[in-house]
């Protein structure tokens, strides 16, 4: 039992998922589509190809098939059936009626009934201040148009596609199959229209038949205000074209936000950390902060400690979807210097002094330690 060459025949591994799946169904059905590459064995290929898409595109077929193989996604029961070896069903009416309608057979959806084209995602890169005031882009992408010539008929202008001869138009066909468990009955896509229930007599040389061309696309986005990283804006019918005149697919735009060099930000909550001398912390003063707004004044109170929190209400990011004006939280720092001139140590020991503590007894550099400072001075 083979339960890999259907992902063998559409290059992909078997755990891709269905985009992934689609987007190489699409690929190589282009590349060796009978109206289009007319070289040995395209034909069969393509077949191979139909066949492996019809199963893994349908997750309960594929389920069955990574399990049991081609048998399993085609009707079987897989080595697991017993007890059932050389039951004949004709003697039953209706039987084979019923194991169509559990394995493949029945009614199916019209090949030729308007479906909606693939969606499409883009991702667009915007600055910290960008998310947080929104702003427009424009977007610009590679992406399978209708096409201009034939209006996504596939056919030449002047002509129409004609209903399959072989399915009359259905787009599958029913085989039978003798098994251990009696004729079993499926339906299998047509090797002559290859599933689209309609054959073109003259393609179209725009498209060479596909109904679809190659189009570089470009459109402009409102980014609103507020959005962030992993959030989507939707486009509609900005995807790629449909089939049979079934409307375009949808445009996604996933957003990605650059960090900023200033900022953090937790949905509508900027944060801020600001870095203060001991002077300022111990004696109070009053400064200017930075906010995606502007600067704005904070009068810092005596005696400030490190992990001190301020907030600045509504100088944060907008609520997405509404309530108004988030908050810049401000986190303070206290800064010790690492160098200090002889005025400086004077006036803090005059300050410990002034303070009661006694017990101060800063350690002298040695050799060593002079000559790294003198380095550090260079």
């Amino acid at each position: 039992m083979n339960n890999t060459e259907f992902y063998e025949r559409l290059g992909v591994s078997k755990d891709a998922s269905q985009d992934e799946i689609k987007k190489a169904y699409r690929k190589m059905s282009k590349k060796y589509h009978p109206d289009l590459n007319k070289e040995a064995g395209a034909e069969q290929k393509y077949k191979d190809i139909q066949e492996a898409y019809e199963t893994l595109s349908d997750s309960q077929k594929r389920a069955s098939y990574d399990q049991f193989g081609a048998a399993g996604a085609g009707g079987g029961f897989g080595s697991g059936a017993g007890g059932f070896g050389g039951f004949d069903g004709s003697g039953f009416g209706g039987f084979e009626d019923i194991f169509s309608s559990f394995f493949g057979g029945g009614a199916s959806r019209n090949p030729n009934a308007p479906r909606q084209g693939d969606d499409l995602q883009y991702r667009v890169d915007l600055s910290f201040e960008e998310a947080i005031f929104g702003t427009e882009k424009e977007v610009k992408y590679s992406r399978e148009a209708s096409c201009g010539t034939c209006s996504g008929s596939g056919a030449k202008p002047g002509t129409n596609p004609v209903t399959c001869g072989r399915c009359h138009g259905a787009g599958v066909m029913t085989v039978d199959t003798q098994t251990p468990l009696g004729m079993m009955r499926r339906q299998v896509t047509c090797d002559r229209c290859h599933g689209r229930g309609q054959e073109i007599i003259s393609p179209c040389q725009t498209c060479r038949g596909t109904g679809h061309e190659e189009q570089v696309h470009k459109v402009f986005v409102k980014v609103p205000a507020g959005v962030e990283t992993g959030q989507q804006i939707r486009l509609a019918d900005q995807g790629e074209a449909g089939f049979n005149g079934g409307p375009y697919g949808d445009l996604f735009v996933i957003i990605n936000v650059r960090p900023s060099d200033k900022f953090k930000r937790e949905g509508a909550t900027i944060y801020y950390q600001l870095d203060l001398n001991f002077v300022q912390a111990a004696l109070g003063d009053t400064i200017e902060v930075p906010t995606v707004h502007g600067a704005v004044e904070l009068i810092i109170p005596e005696g400030t400690q490190t992990g001190k929190t301020f907030r600045l209400k509504g100088k944060g990011a907008p609520r997405l979807r509404g309530g108004g004006q988030g908050d810049q939280h401000v986190t303070v720092t206290v800064v010790t210097p690492t160098k200090l001139n002889d005025g400086q140590k004077a006036a803090l020991k005059s300050f410990a002094e002034a303070s009661g503590f006694n017990q101060v007894h800063p350690k002298k550099k040695g050799f060593f330690d002079k000559v790294k400072d003198a380095f550090d001075d260079i």
